[in-house]
């Protein structure tokens, strides 16, 4: 497999805290990964210095050639990196379908005189469908973002999220929390529908705390504990770490594939 994302060395502190400690780890194409850890382990600050939003005091992150620490965050959507976030950002004033047809624009130039309701029209329905929100009818595409379900407004943003990717199929999702938030169904039907990037040939990275989003999911598992890298692996190696059960999991862990676990 290509590897196409390397994390080298990446440090990150505030003040005396260590939030990094020297992260180490690659990503192939098309892989969905994901990065566990108690709370205050460093996700959060290794996906901000991923997506550009913090710069990590030392350590490069080679996205397919690129070294992402050397770009501002607003070329990283070019560069084909995209993230959402834990509480889901769309545009609520806009209509469902205007978030669309208004990310799709923008890799083409806005302008004071486009009609947003005329902009992409047919590849912005496309994104519709595959985000599971056909079924919502006209009249809530229609309405403005802010009326969707909590549910929905997490589909939508990762719907815009990929729709402005100029090759989702070349790119890399940054999911912090996908799930959160979500009954157990809304999950599953979540955690599907990133595995279905994949499938397109998209590398997805995702944070999680809910476990089942996690094991028999995720095609390797990444355990962060106090800044350092602890385990890497598949679920099963993951499950089975020492370190890992007695500092996060727990002794008593044990999930089953395709079902709700503990």
């Amino acid at each position: 497999m290509k590897t196409v994302l390397s994390v080298n060395g990446l440090r990150h502190h505030y003040a005396g805290v260590q939030a990094l400690r020297g992260i180490d780890f690659e990503l192939n194409a098309g892989e969905c990964v994901a990065l566990i850890g108690p709370n205050g382990a460093g996700k959060s600050t290794c996906f901000a210095c991923l997506a550009g939003q913090q710069k990590a005091v030392a350590g490069e992150v080679f996205w397919r050639g690129r070294n992402l620490q050397q770009v501002s965050v607003d070329q990283l959507t070019g560069l084909g990196v995209a993230r959402t976030f834990q509480v889901a950002q769309v545009f609520e004033a806009l209509t469902v379908l205007q978030n669309l047809q208004l990310v799709l624009q923008a890799s083409r130039g806005v302008s004071m005189r486009d009609s947003l309701d005329e902009c992409m029209f047919d590849t912005a329905m496309q994104w519709i469908h595959q985000a599971g929100l056909i079924d919502l009818g006209d009249e809530m595409l229609q309405s403005p973002a802010a009326r969707l379900s909590y549910g929905g407004k997490k589909r939508l943003e990762l719907a815009v999220a990929m729709a402005g990717l100029p090759n989702p199929s070349e790119g890399l999702m940054l999911l912090d929390e996908p799930a959160a938030g979500l009954s157990p169904e809304e999950r599953a039907d979540m955690m599907e529908r990133v595995k279905r990037m994949t499938d397109m040939g998209t590398t997805v990275l995702y944070t999680e705390h809910n476990m089942d989003a996690v094991f028999g999911v995720a095609d390797r598992v990444l355990v962060l504990i106090d800044g350092q890298l602890v385990a890497q692996g598949t679920a099963d190696e993951v499950a089975a770490n020492t370190v890992v059960r007695e500092r996060y999991l727990g002794q008593t862990f044990s999930f089953k594939r395709g079902s709700e676990h503990a």
